[in-house]
């Protein structure tokens, strides 16, 4: 099973990706870009960039998250880079778990996402 997984890692149409579409593949674990999503167990991230923190309607977003979104947090880019690097600093007690790779990988995962509202 592993040596599936490696496998598909190395076929041509994954290597063929831009850069932030595989960075997103880590995230996908969690999030989704369909806009409702509902199997996903985080909330969509189709529109995140510029987005008020804790504003998906229907999500259960941590109490910390919630909050960060009312004192005026919003996912510009700066925030995801900072975010991404490491969610504790930002949002202090938030579920996230996840801190994104490389600041490369970042840098293409936010212009990936910027690109899709």
């Amino acid at each position: 099973m592993i040596w599936l997984m490696l496998l598909s890692l190395a076929s041509p149409a994954v290597q063929a990706q831009e850069p932030g579409a595989r960075a997103f593949q880590r995230c996908a674990a969690c999030h989704s870009m369909q806009a409702h999503d509902p199997r996903s167990a985080a909330p969509s991230l189709r529109g995140v960039v510029g987005r008020r923190a804790g504003a998906v309607e229907g999500f259960a977003y941590s109490d910390a998250l919630k909050a960060a979104g009312r004192r005026g947090l919003v996912w510009d880019e700066a925030t995801l880079e900072r975010y991404l690097a490491d969610p504790e600093a930002v949002v202090p007690g938030t579920d996230m778990p996840f801190q994104g790779g490389s600041a490369a990988e970042r840098a293409a995962l936010i212009g990936w996402l910027r690109q899709r509202r």
